[in-house]
């Protein structure tokens, strides 16, 4: 006779969604709001994802947020922002975001030309007026060129940026420093990218802003997990989903890690394109009853999780990032560093993203000082915190024997810290270091399962979030909406639209 759990029926979910970072819990709190039976299948023991946190020696380190971009100050309506807290029900003081205070593209060798720009984009266009006197009237074009942009619509084709802005600016110098930031908050393609991907980050970092809360980014995960809690969904941890099986052209079942086998009528994955392609089986025998043939992985032609052509056409090696943590006993203030919230930074005469021969190219890179946003009155980070990122060569870093990744991570620890420190001003004092730690793309992978490390995905975006299965969609970096806000966005629009829209 068969035992008991034999007899078991599948769990069956209205809808189930693969990965619980920003996009998934924004898609599974929007989808429960309306009444859907929804369970969030997450392989780790933290939600966010790409932007979580951790804790080593009793601190608590964020992943990923450098800051919230898209902020807007109360009162501005039809932004991101606002359009986000209205589908989600969550009132902005909950998020408790604080301004940045001011921010800066600094290229040379010493940062000899800067840029400073803050939350109100007057001091951006003044700043190009006054270094580049004679681009200023191209760059008020460009500007209108991008408010006028639809950077929603989910079928725009895809057109070089390089291409556009040329239109309108003529010197490759401030090309390039408008193209930095942008490039490294949030493009997956070398050299260029895709024009409605460049007027979202556009938008995001100069029309808005940034912000951050204080206690970073376990406010908006705690917010976001209890509007989640409070509207019914369900949540399982350390429970991923292994294997898609598919029939008929829909997702038959999903096949978690234990080899539980559940049914869902709609599955919203946040686990990347590549990623979810992967996982496809066509007719796996399954307990749901689907058979064609076993083991079948679908291809994905259109998507380039490990290298795709770039908009300029050219194939791109895949490139990823690393990032060092300093924990410092004094305030960035004490040291000279008070001003600056974050400093893309470039030293070469031509802005290089992309793929490093090395493992790492410190030539450009991001500081981020997080002590330096507009705290609440008698509030502050009771430690000093840097931040500095650079691009890597997630090749360079897998399958190092462990001895040799540690001497590897020490050895660009210090590379890293000596070419972007040039960048700020001279220290006043000697900083006494509490801590340090460093993430690589081996640390990415570890962690997200994302290929080669990625952080924004596949250069290829599927802007729809359809899939070649009816009953199985995307949301997340690999949609295209692109920052914290723009996960979360993704997550509500692709429910909204393949799901609530059609009930």
């Amino acid at each position: 006779m068969p035992d008991s759990t034999s007899l078991q029926q599948p769990e069956h979910y209205d809808v189930a969604i693969i990965g619980a970072g920003m996009s998934g819990l924004a898609a599974g709190i929007r989808l429960a709001h309306f009444g859907k039976r929804v369970c969030i299948f997450e392989r780790h023991n933290a939600i966010g994802g790409l932007n979580s946190f951790y804790a080593i020696g009793g601190r608590k380190y964020d992943v990923g947020l450098h800051a919230v971009t898209n902020y807007v100050r109360p009162g501005v309506k039809g932004t991101p922002l606002t359009k986000l807290l209205r589908q989600l029900r969550i009132d902005r003081d909950e998020f408790a975001l604080c301004e940045q205070r001011q921010s800066r593209v600094s290229f040379g060798p010493r940062g000899e030309c800067t840029l400073q720009f803050n939350n109100d984009f007057a001091l951006l266009e003044s700043e190009v007026a006054k270094t580049f006197p004679a681009q200023i009237d191209g760059f008020r074009a460009l500007v209108e060129t991008i408010r006028s942009y639809d950077d929603v619509s989910l079928d725009a084709a895809s057109v070089s940026a390089r291409a556009i802005v040329r239109r309108h600016i003529s010197d490759p110098l401030l090309e390039d420093m408008l193209f930095c930031p942008v490039m490294y908050y949030g493009s997956a393609s070398a050299g260029d990218m895709d024009f409605g991907q460049f007027v979202i980050m556009f938008k995001a970092l100069f029309f808005e802003g940034f912000a951050r809360p204080l206690d970073g980014v376990r406010v908006i995960l705690r917010v976001l997990l209890g509007k989640y809690r409070d509207a019914g969904g369900i949540r399982r941890m350390k429970c991923g989903v292994q294997k898609i099986i598919a029939r008929g052209g829909r997702v038959a079942a999903l096949v978690l890690d234990s080899g539980e086998e559940v049914l869902a009528t709609h599955v919203l994955s946040s686990a990347g394109a590549p990623e979810t392609f992967s996982m496809i089986r066509e007719g796996e025998i399954s307990e749901a009853g689907s058979a064609v043939t076993p083991g079948a992985v679908v291809p994905n032609e259109s998507v380039g999780g490990s290298g795709a052509a770039a908009p300029n056409g050219k194939a791109a090696r895949p490139h990823s990032f690393v990032e060092t943590i300093s924990v410092l006993r004094e305030q960035p203030a004490e040291l000279g560093w008070g001003e600056d919230t974050i400093v893309f930074f470039n030293e070469s005469e031509k802005f290089a993203y992309g793929c490093p021969e090395s493992q790492v190219d410190v030539r450009s890179g991001v500081i981020c000082l997080p002590n330096n946003f507009a705290y609440p009155e008698g509030q502050q980070l009771s430690e000093g915190l840097v931040r500095f990122t650079c691009l890597a060569n997630p090749q360079k870093w897998f399958g190092l024997p462990e001895e040799r990744y540690r001497a590897d991570k020490a050895q660009w620890f210090a590379e890293i810290e000596k070419s972007a420190r040039r960048f700020l001003p001279p220290l006043a004092k000697t900083p006494e270091v509490l801590a340090t730690d460093m993430f690589t793309p081996r640390t990415i992978h570890k962690y997200t399962g994302h290929v080669n490390g990625a952080i924004y995905g596949s250069p290829e975006k599927i802007r729809s979030g359809r899939t070649h299965l009816g009953n199985l969609y995307l949301c997340g970096t690999d949609q295209g909406f692109l920052g914290i806000i723009g996960a979360m966005l993704s997550g509500i629009s692709m429910a909204n639209y393949h799901i609530l829209a059609k009930e």
